[in-house]
């Protein structure tokens, strides 16, 4: 009898890393769950996706809603945590720091109620993925709100770690990314951004979403990764 395939549901699957990282886990042969508030984008990242996937539409920052999704899910193996925000750039000097309970409350809080919801029914000899970002890791100017509140996340991690073993629970922390995140922007500004973090960045260019699930899968695969950050960002953070 063939074993069973694992099953690694993506929270904000939708697009970006998490809908690369649906890619990439269903190449593994994984059975894929994807998850986001439109329904819409939701069937077009299906219908983009090769595999055995399933999509369920639920908005991410309403406990109730992510309650009802993880009560009916049923048992599974992995749990990607992509829920996305991006409150709290620019100046400390001018920055409204209400930005930041607007970063916590549309990416922190997210991801971990997800993750409390989650645990009757996941596999505890499976993984959690959280995904922060490197600007926690930065010592540049007009990253100090977006990076208190990724930093949450790098240091809840080694905790949970240890709180929820035998569980192993990890972080990505993605650095310039090309994905719809940016999309806030003006195309010709995003350019701009994009250029100079390029010639920050050691690499020589920024990193695409592809890069970002190879970290995950990688995190997801490994039997033996536990309470780590890893950093996929081209080395941003040494030059920055």
């Amino acid at each position: 009898m063939s074993e069973k395939p694992s099953h690694a549901v993506i929270v904000g699957g939708s697009s970006g890393i998490g809908l690369a990282t649906a890619r990439n886990l269903l190449g593994q042969g994984m059975n894929v769950t994807i998850t986001g508030r439109s329904q819409e984008k939701l069937e077009r990242a299906r219908q983009s996706l090769s595999g055995n996937v399933a999509i369920a539409a639920f908005d991410a920052t309403e406990p109730a809603n992510v309650r009802a999704f993880f009560e009916t899910l049923g048992a599974f193996d992995h749990l990607v945590l992509a829920a996305s925000g991006g409150k709290g750039l620019g100046p400390f000097e001018t920055l409204d720091l209400a930005d930041l309970n607007s970063g916590v409350d549309e990416k922190v809080r997210p991801q971990l109620s997800c993750l409390q919801a989650a645990l009757p029914s996941l596999n505890k000899s499976g993984s959690v993925t959280f995904i922060s970002a490197v600007s926690a890791q930065l010592s540049a100017p007009g990253v100090a709100g977006i990076a208190a509140v990724n930093g949450m996340l790098l240091t809840v991690v080694p905790i949970l770690a240890m709180e929820l073993k035998p569980l192993r629970v990890n972080v990505v922390a993605p650095g310039v990314i090309d994905t719809p995140w940016w999309d806030f922007l003006p195309s010709e500004q995003r350019q701009r951004i994009f250029a100079d973090y390029a010639g920050k960045t050691p690499v020589g260019r920024i990193g695409r979403a592809e890069y970002v699930a190879s970290a995950i899968a990688f995190l997801v695969s490994n039997g033996f990764m536990k309470g780590q950050v890893l950093t996929c960002d081209g080395g941003l953070r040494f030059a920055a």
